[in-house]
């Protein structure tokens, strides 16, 4: 994402990640990787309902969210979504600053 965040942040946009895991778990692994945005818990799983990026059951798990990408604006309108079925599938960050530039 490097170059890519640095734009997004510019254009004065928040990056944050949410997962369905603990907020501790969620604190070790930005401490791994050097994360520099927020790391939210959705541990309820209601944001990935709400987002529509809920899988029912993925590899025997349920509740899970998809790895998906949403740009809002200022009145929280979803302006860019981006959702995969496939994990292992990583967003085109390009994608979502193409997106920023249109707001």
């Amino acid at each position: 994402m490097g170059q890519s965040a640095g734009e997004i942040r510019e254009r004065g946009a928040e990056i944050l990640a949410i997962a369905v895991t603990a907020t501790f778990s969620q604190q070790a692994f930005a401490a791994s990787l050097g994360v520099d945005f927020p790391m939210l818990s959705d541990w309820e799983r209601t944001v990935c309902t709400d987002y529509g990026v809920r899988y029912d059951v993925w590899k025997g798990h349920t509740g899970v969210a998809k790895r998906s990408i949403f740009v809002l604006d200022g009145e929280g309108i979803v302006r860019y979504r981006w959702v995969t079925d496939d994990a292992l599938v990583l967003p085109d960050f390009d994608e979502v600053v193409t997106a920023l530039r249109a707001l």
